[in-house]
């Protein structure tokens, strides 16, 4: 009689199907909190621009802490400070 146990067999592709559909479901199962990763309610937060266009949030408190180094300056200068041309 011969021996039936799967020591010598390989897998084929038919048997290798359903690990990669079972692969592909893995990011639908959710393991991350989302708790940890939201922001504190009791810390502010500002919308600023930076010079190349994209937006930032920065907390309130640095602002206020913040150095002004020139206040009132035009559209002109500002743009300049930016590096745009008119």
């Amino acid at each position: 009689m011969k021996d039936k146990s799967r020591k010598g067999t390989k897998i084929s592709r038919r048997g290798m199907l359903p690990l990669l559909g079972g692969g592909l479901l893995i990011p639908f199962l959710g393991f991350s909190n989302s708790d940890t990763n939201s922001i504190p309610e009791d810390e502010e937060y500002t919308t600023l621009l930076k010079a190349d266009g994209t937006a930032v949030k920065v907390k309130t408190s640095t602002l206020n802490k913040s150095k002004i180094v020139k206040k009132n300056i035009s559209n002109k200068s500002f743009l300049n400070w930016l590096g745009k041309k008119l």
